[in-house]
Formats: C-alpha cells, structure tokens, sequence
C-alpha cells in the first residue's frame, strides 16, 4: 500500500505540474486584462452578434467572461444585469458548452487533441443552441428573478493590486489543481495496480461501442464527466501513456467531452439563476450522446473502407 501511495503521489505531482504550466500564465493573464480596455473591446465587438442570438448587448459581459475565465466569473456577470428568463437561460446553454475555454482547450492540447478542434466545437455548440432556443422557444419573456449571489469582491485599487489579485486566483488555481489531482492520482494507481479499472472498463464498455470508442477510453469518459476537462486531463493523458487510447478515441471522447463534462457541478451552480436545470443537463447529454455517435459512425466506417481488401486495386507494369 506504501509503494501504491508512493507512485500515485509521484504522478499527481508530475501532472499538477503540467497542468500547472498552462492555467498559471493562462489565470494570470486573463485575470489582468480583464482591467484593462481588451475585454471591453471584445465586448463592444460581439454586441451585433448578439441579437442574432435573442440577446440584448449586455450579454457579451457574461459570455466573454464566462470564456475567458470560468462559469463562476460569467454567473457572478450574468446576476449583475436585468435580463429575461428566457436570456438567462440561452445563457447558462452557451456557457455550459463553452466556458474557460483557453485553459480547457489548452489542457486538452496536452493530450494531442486540437486547440482548434476543441474551441471551434464548443464555441459552434454554444452558438447553435442559442439561435434554436432563440427560433424555437417564444416564452420567457418575464425578468428573472435570482437566488442568491457569489460575493462580490472589491475590484483592486492600482497595477500592484490589479497583479497581486492575479498572481493570487493564479496560485491558488495550483493548490486547487494538487488538491484534486494527487489524490485522485493515488486512487486511481491503487485502483490500477488491483486490477479494477480493467473490470470497470468492462462494464461501461458497451457505452464506449454506442459512441464508437474502444473500452480503454472509459477512464477518460468518466474522468471528464465527473471532475471537467481541465482536472479530468490528469486521466486522459495517463490514458494515453499507460492504456494505448488511439487518437481516433481520445478525439471522440474529448467531442463527447466538450459537449458534456463536469456535468453535476456544472448544472447545480446555475440553480441560483433561477432556471429550470433538468433541461439544461438533458441538452448536454442528448447533444453529446448524438454528435459523438454519430461522428464515431462515419469515422469507424471510413476505417473499414481503407482496410477492406476488396478496395484494393493491383496494378500490373508493362
């Protein structure tokens, strides 16, 4: 048991500190622009899409926000304006598909899955449900009234201020990160070393063929749901080194992943706001259950093309 201790504690610190090198420059260096003119730049900038969208202008602040740090920074902006039930709830979709986008996106790299591929789906998902929610729901024009509020904090008086405040979230992002990784880590090595990932593989491994993965990504499936990407890529990249995760896999699970993580915490916080969560949680589920199943589909029989023998073609010389 020593020796289990031992290992696990060496690999939650080797991925604490990995991990560590994106969110700490990444935290900083959002935490400060968001006191200088750049965010409210980009602010101004997305008002026109906005409307598109069944939103009122104001609504760029919670959403930036909400991408460029996390949920909470973007619930903490949303509480702060008078908007409709029905804003509030294309909101909380968007954000649920598309929150701390730079760090979970970079985290995701790290396991050789695009930037791009990342932000690109989960941005396409945040903007797809809000134009169908807009077109299709006629409701919620009532304001919505919230629970209650995070506490608001005094903004930083001064650059000293202004950095002190970000090299602090940035840190205490860190002992946040050690505080879950290393533990899990352990966990999941004794887990590993008495033979029980590979019974849990076989019983969530009839969920991995619906979506068209093999039965060693259900580490990372689980990981993903239960703790997000951005703790969760502690797993994934284990899964990678360790279990033989193809990249076919690792690229439907992160799809599955994007649409859907983290899907507990990530429903109980919008409950201040006021919202019904049930369909919030079901609009996750369905779109991450359909897409990745659907993608995994058309990639499993592309690969079967290529292999199939009767595709072959012999050519003769002359």
């Amino acid at each position: 048991m020593k020796g289990i201790f031992k290992r696990g504690s060496k690999k939650g610190l080797e991925l604490t500190w990995t991990l560590g090198k994106v969110i700490f420059p990444v935290t900083l260096i959002v935490t400060i622009l968001q006191y200088t003119p750049v965010l409210p730049w980009v602010m101004e900038k997305l008002e026109p899409l906005m409307g598109w969208i069944g939103l009122s202008g104001e609504a760029a602040v919670p959403l930036v926000l909400g991408n460029f740090l996390n949920l909470y920074a973007g619930i903490a902006a949303i509480i702060s304006f008078e908007f409709t039930v029905k804003e509030v709830f294309i909101l909380a979709v968007m954000l649920s598909f598309s929150h701390n986008l730079l760090i979970e996106s970079t985290v995701a790299k790290r396991v050789g899955v695009s930037w791009w591929f990342v932000a690109g789906v989960r941005l396409s998902l945040a903007l797809a449900s809000a134009a169908l929610i807009n077109i299709f729901w006629k409701g919620g024009s009532e304001t919505a009234k919230y629970g209650f509020a995070p506490e608001k904090t005094a903004d930083p008086n001064g650059w000293t201020e202004i950095i002190f405040q970000g090299v602090q979230t940035a840190f205490m992002g860190i002992v946040q990160l050690a505080l879950i990784v290393i533990p899990l880590m352990i966990f999941m090595q004794y887990l590993r070393e008495k033979g029980w990932l590979d019974r849990f593989s076989g019983w969530v491994a009839p969920a991995t063929r619906v979506l068209g993965m093999e039965r060693n990504t259900s580490m990372t499936l689980v990981a993903g749901l239960t703790i997000g990407l951005a703790y969760g890529a502690g797993l994934m990249i284990q899964a990678v080194e360790e279990d033989g995760v193809s990249k076919k896999d690792m690229y439907l699970a992160i799809l599955f992943l994007v649409s859907c993580h983290a899907v507990v915490e990530d429903t109980l916080i919008f409950i201040p706001l006021g919202i019904p969560v049930w369909p919030l949680l079901l609009i996750r589920l369905m779109t991450a259950i359909v897409l990745t199943a659907a993608v995994g589909f058309v990639w499993n029989r592309l690969q079967q093309k290529r292999k199939d023998p009767s595709n072959e073609h012999t050519y003769h010389s002359l």
